[in-house]
């Protein structure tokens, strides 16, 4: 079979199985994006997540991730909800409303390594959901599935920015899509609305006063010029995405397994602040939040509370 043929069976399992959009890129050398990264590092923007210093090499090059790496197929799965938190409560990233988004697409995408093996033949490859040195936005955009927006996020033209990305890493040659132009324009919506002010110029995050990092990533306390600034986020910020205006064209996920079962959509102010960790446990038991533990949960929900 022919490498045409080859990219179509792929794309067509990957949309059987529920991804919205894949796109397919040569792997090699990411040659621009080190010394953004470098920049970025020595800028000291990731904060107190060292382990975005390690592997620097492997994050710009699949070939040693991957024996005789070919391609990069790289997918979107939308996680934009039907479902909305209770107003006045705390509130969480829309990600992570249902069952933790690693287990579900993690499956999808052996899946569709197997299916690939037989229909194909003998593949070699890897499968990476934002657990592994890959620079996920970078080899979406190479691919053709969006561009990378002023908030760093993949805005894709069609559905916004609200989707998982994932990578199969492959050696085999395939058809190469390309990328496509920025659509952000003058627009600096998101720049404007972070409360952190975390955007500090177009297109680069200072990952070290992202609300995300500061309720997720960061294990000590949070830093008290960020008192009054949370607005009322405890895991994870949408707040760029949220204003964004190619996400008025996002649609809802057709996912089951990313729609609340536990009820915590419901829960009221006074629910969160007085959670116990058996309740906790209970609430989030399958959901992403549960990497905060408990005491990460409760460290954020006291750092929000007025006039503490």
């Amino acid at each position: 079979m022919n490498h045409s043929t080859n990219s179509n069976i792929i794309k067509q399992e990957a949309k059987r199985l529920g991804f919205d959009f894949c796109g397919i890129s040569k792997a090699g050398f990411l040659e621009e994006e080190a010394p953004r990264l470098e920049t970025w590092l020595n800028s000291k923007m990731h904060g107190k997540m060292e382990y975005m210093e390690n592997h620097f090499d492997k994050r710009l090059n699949p070939i040693l991730l991957v024996d005789d790496a070919k391609s990069v197929i790289s997918l979107l799965y939308n996680y934009y909800p039907k479902q909305t938190q209770n107003s006045d409560s705390p509130k969480i990233s829309k990600y992570a409303y249902g069952k933790d988004y690693h287990d579900v697409i993690k499956e999808k995408l052996k899946e569709l390594l197997n299916t690939l093996k037989e229909k194909i033949g003998d593949i070699n490859g890897r499968a990476f959901v934002d657990s592994a040195p890959v620079l996920d936005k970078v080899w979406a955009k190479k691919s053709g599935l969006g561009w990378i927006g002023k908030n760093a996020n993949l805005i894709n033209k069609q559905q916004g920015s609200f989707f998982f990305i994932a990578e199969l890493i492959i050696d085999i040659e395939l058809e190469y899509d390309g990328p496509i132009q920025d659509y952000c324009g003058t627009c600096t919506k998101c720049i404007d609305a972070c409360p952190t002010e975390a955007i500090v110029e177009p297109f680069v995050v200072d990952g070290s006063k992202c609300i995300s990092y500061l309720t997720i990533e960061l294990k000590d306390a949070i830093p008290n010029e960020f008192k009054n600034k949370m607005d009322n986020w405890v895991f994870g910020c949408d707040v760029c995405q949220d204003v964004c205006p190619w996400n008025r064209f996002s649609m809802p996920h057709q996912e089951s397994q990313f729609n609340n079962q536990t009820g915590l959509l419901n829960l009221s102010n006074d629910e969160w602040h007085e959670l116990t960790e058996e309740t906790f446990n209970t609430i989030f038991k399958h959901s992403a939040v549960k990497r905060t533990k408990y005491k990460g949960l409760k460290r954020n929900l006291e750092f929000i509370k007025p006039n503490n």
